[in-house]
């Protein structure tokens, strides 16, 4: 009888050691992906992978359709899952990103700031000389860097419309006492311009646009130095900051700065960082208005979500909990001119359909 338990155990024990051997190894996340630099090499993750509802691609893409879009993507991880264009635009065709460029700028600023030729918190008037609004000196020395990065200068938002020239730049409040959405913040390319001792777009190219493989160029709107590209190189730019500021394992931006940056910048507009719009915040104000509106700059989108908002709907909407990016160009989608309108709540609507 003690062989035939002392055998059992022996079995036992083998049984036991042959189980655990053959364990499976748990799977590691998946690490987010990166095209490279050149060509049109980008790899593509498809619905069915994701688990998402294949039913909700052709409602998300008719709606796409008939709002005036010209281009779609949506990144997963860094990898394409839809790429869409409408209304003869290609993946090659040039569309301008409106003020969702501000977010370039923002990002331009921290790299000027942590190569060490620019301070965040110093005075604009240190770089471009005083006199450069028609503010009373003691005002004008009052605004920074980053009163230019959260909308808080103080300078007139109404009278002047978007005008920058220096006759136009006219004081309203203290810097940092009132936030009001205006173009002066395209003076922090003249400071980083003078700064560096570069002109700004060969700044721009040497340290972000060729960093990424973005292509493009910065034009001349009006009062407003606007970037075209394609749809792509505004995914690559949203792929950047999915990451922190990171393109593969190179630091183009600092993630200290990105944090600051996509995070309440002042406490009058908690929806609004530097340059970039947050969603999730408690309030929020819009442009050309001094109103608070109580919750979520948009109501249905995730709440971690960073944007990029600009004229006529040009969109980059980055989500860290999902590792996704979504970029739409095109027109207006509702023949206004508004960065932020019901288009957004209706494509988010249309979005989620795909995960939840």
């Amino acid at each position: 009888m003690s062989k035939i338990i002392f055998s059992l155990c022996i079995a036992f024990f083998c049984i036991s050691c042959g189980s655990e051997s053959v364990e499976p190894t748990p799977i590691p996340p998946e690490t987010t992906y990166f095209p490279p630099l050149s060509g049109t090499t980008w790899e593509t993750k498809t619905i069915a992978t994701l688990g998402w509802k294949q039913a909700a691609v052709q409602p998300l893409l008719d709606y796409l359709a008939l709002k005036n879009s010209k281009g779609f993507i949506i990144l997963v991880d860094g990898k394409i899952v839809l790429e869409n264009y409408f209304n003869g635009h290609t993946a090659t065709t040039n569309w301008y990103w409106a003020s969702a460029g501000k977010t370039l700028t923002a990002t331009m600023t921290g790299i000027a700031a942590q190569e060490g030729l620019i301070g965040i918190n110093n005075k604009v008037s240190d770089y471009l000389g005083t006199g450069w609004t028609n503010m009373p000196l003691a005002k004008e020395n009052l605004i920074t860097n980053k009163h230019l990065l959260s909308m808080t200068s103080g300078i007139e938002d109404i009278t002047n419309g978007d005008a920058v020239d220096p006759a136009s730049l006219t004081y309203k409040a203290d810097a940092g006492t009132r936030w009001a959405y205006h173009n002066v913040y395209v003076k922090l390319q003249d400071v980083i311009a003078q700064a560096s001792g570069q002109n700004w777009s060969a700044y721009f190219n040497t340290k972000l646009k060729d960093k990424i493989g973005m292509d493009g160029a910065w034009f001349q709107s009006g009062n407003n130095s606007v970037y075209g590209s394609t749809t792509r190189s505004m995914a690559r730019f949203g792929l950047l900051l999915l990451n922190k500021g990171k393109w593969e394992t190179n630091t183009i931006l600092n993630e200290t700065f990105f944090n600051t940056a996509t995070n309440s910048s002042q406490n009058i507009n908690l929806g609004y960082g530097y340059l970039w719009w947050l969603n999730g915040k408690s309030s929020y104000h819009l442009p050309q208005s001094q109103l608070q509106f109580n919750g979520s700059l948009i109501s249905n989108g995730p709440n971690d979500m960073f944007m990029a908002l600009g004229k006529n709907d040009q969109k980059i909407y980055v989500v860290p909990s999902k590792k996704l990016v979504v970029i739409r160009m095109g027109d207006a989608a509702d023949n206004v001119n508004l960065a932020l309108s019901d288009f957004d709540e209706i494509l988010w609507t249309k979005i989620s359909a795909l995960y939840q």
